[in-house]
């Protein structure tokens, strides 16, 4: 069998897999086009514009159009990979899948200890600073105030972090209910978010001064290279769309057009409102300020009107980035453990919500409770780095797919390939290298955890190796059943089929669990 060492699973096994039944029942194709997007604009627009234009504007000056434009770009070629790879295998898993395809099993195993990382320290991170937002907004429209030690981050006068908590259990409540309950939630969260930022702009154009764009680049090539590092943050999450790959009615067409136009709303809608800012007020009145929207509207109206506006729109931002983060990192999860990759808990989805409800009540409960308690500063550039490593290996996904499958069904293809897979990945690792040292010996630290995990515990429990009958160098199957006189097929002397039980008690799936080409 060719390349068995690398454990590949092939696309028809994956597509097929994902159409299985779980405790009777799967997952639901209940999302439409339109609905994909706001999911989209949901996962992206959040923190990073609302508080991060402001800094990236302190490294590039009025150039900060040229860094939204670059961060794009190196979104963009990425973001054709992830719409190949999402309309040939239109799964759960995302880049989880698509390397396990395309890599192997050790690659798939160690991009979705990735996703761990990306996904959930991220979706602390982000929780963290609703609180903040949340005190302001009511102080602006009741009067009242929580207390700082229990909304303000640990480090930053904070105690425990009550408002972190709360939001990530709110989006729990809203996931476990259904995706389509989840779906509309994200749609309304998105249109309010993306119209306060359209009102900014129309605000922010009443006081456009050409002047304030003068000069252009005060900090030179170099400050334009590192606003496009900062603002890179501001579109993490576009990969969050192909993880609702199994929950899309006709994936194969809507998965890669809503990545394609989500990227684009959103690049269009940041360089709006970059523009904007700087033309409403001197760019060094405005880089480095904590909260440099509501000053830019307050200056143009001249009233406190601002504030509230952009302290809305934050907590919009924030719940709904909660909210469709949450939501990938259970569906990669499911993936996983659909592949016996991580404990079966987290392919259980329930009959009456066809969600995978205690998957989500684990993540949430697991992951509010840094965000509750732990000042996550320190690791944000490891989220970075996590994110680019993968956008790297998802550009080399879709070369390696057009090698080994080239008759692979795909409804979109990647222009100018291999250029812009390769410029994907020459532009991921321009901005890895770019972190501190210090990041980069903790990612790899992450990554020897994460290979020593998929040893120990992943790599003897993969269905994908017990359906083969594969043996483990203790003379056991991958599932933990003895090889000792067992016949060579791999079928055990009882007649079993091989890998021990199906997933789940589904006698169909075992027949599906075979090892791709």
């Amino acid at each position: 069998m060719p390349r068995t060492g690398l454990r590949l699973k092939s696309p028809d096994l994956l597509v097929t897999e994902s159409g299985a039944d779980l405790e009777g029942h799967g997952l639901k194709r209940t999302l439409g086009p339109f609905q994909l997007v706001c999911f989209g604009v949901g996962a992206i627009v959040g923190t990073g514009i609302f508080v991060g234009l402001s800094d990236t504007v302190a490294e590039a000056g009025p150039a900060v159009l040229v860094s939204f434009v670059l961060a794009a770009l190196t979104c963009v070629f990425t973001a054709f990979s992830f719409a190949e790879l999402g309309s040939a295998i239109p799964v759960s898993g995302s880049s989880y899948s698509y390397t396990y395809a395309a890599l192997g099993e050790r690659a798939a195993f160690l991009v979705g200890w990735c996703l761990l990382l990306e996904y959930g320290v991220s979706v602390s991170a982000v929780a963290i600073g609703w609180g903040q937002y949340l005190n302001e907004l009511l102080e602006n429209t009741v009067g009242v105030r929580i207390p700082a030690a229990l909304a303000d981050a640990p480090g930053h006068g904070g105690v425990v972090n009550v408002p972190a908590v709360v939001v990530m259990l709110l989006a729990a409540v809203l996931l476990v209910r259904g995706v389509r309950e989840s779906a509309r939630a994200t749609a309304a969260m998105a249109v309010i978010k993306v119209g306060i930022l359209v009102l900014f702009c129309a605000i922010a154009f009443t006081a456009y001064d050409a002047g304030n764009l003068s000069p252009f680049t005060p900090e030179g090539l170099g400050g334009i290279g590192a606003g496009a590092s900062l603002a890179f943050f501001s579109f993490i999450g576009f990969d969050a769309i192909s993880t609702a790959g199994e929950e899309v009615r006709n994936p194969r067409r809507n998965v890669p057009l809503a990545i394609l136009v989500t990227i684009g709303c959103v690049a269009l809608l940041y360089c709006l409102v970059s523009v904007a800012a700087i033309g409403a007020m001197p760019w060094e009145q405005v880089g480095g300020k904590p909260a440099a929207l509501s000053l830019i509207v307050d200056h143009a109206t001249g009233s406190a009107f601002g504030s509230t506006v952009i302290a809305l729109g934050a907590v919009v931002a924030i719940a709904s980035v909660v909210l469709a983060v949450m939501y990938g990192q259970t569906r990669i999860l499911l993936s996983m453990s659909r592949d016996g990759l991580v404990p079966p808990v987290f392919a259980r989805v329930s009959p009456r919500t066809s969600t995978p409800v205690a998957n989500t009540w684990i993540v949430a409960v697991v992951f509010a409770v840094p965000a509750a308690v732990v000042p996550l500063d320190v690791v944000l550039d490891m989220t970075v780095i996590g994110t680019l490593a993968i956008m790297a290996v998802v550009n080399v996904c879709v070369l390696a797919l057009r090698r080994s499958q080239p008759g692979l069904r795909r409804s979109f293809r990647v222009p100018f390939s291999p250029w812009s897979p390769l410029l994907g990945v020459a532009l991921s690792l321009y901005l890895m290298s770019g972190l501190p040292l210090v990041t980069w010996i903790q990612f790899a630290a992450f990554l020897a955890i994460g290979a020593l995990v998929y040893s120990r515990y992943g790599r003897p429990r993969s269905r994908l190796a017990g359906a083969s009958g594969e043996q483990s160098p203790g003379g056991k199957r991958p599932d933990g059943a003895p090889s000792d006189g067992a016949p060579s097929d791999g079928t055990p002397s009882d007649g079993a089929p091989a890998g021990g039980e199906p997933p789940n008690g589904d006698p169909a799936a075992a027949s599906r669990s075979s090892v791709g080409a």
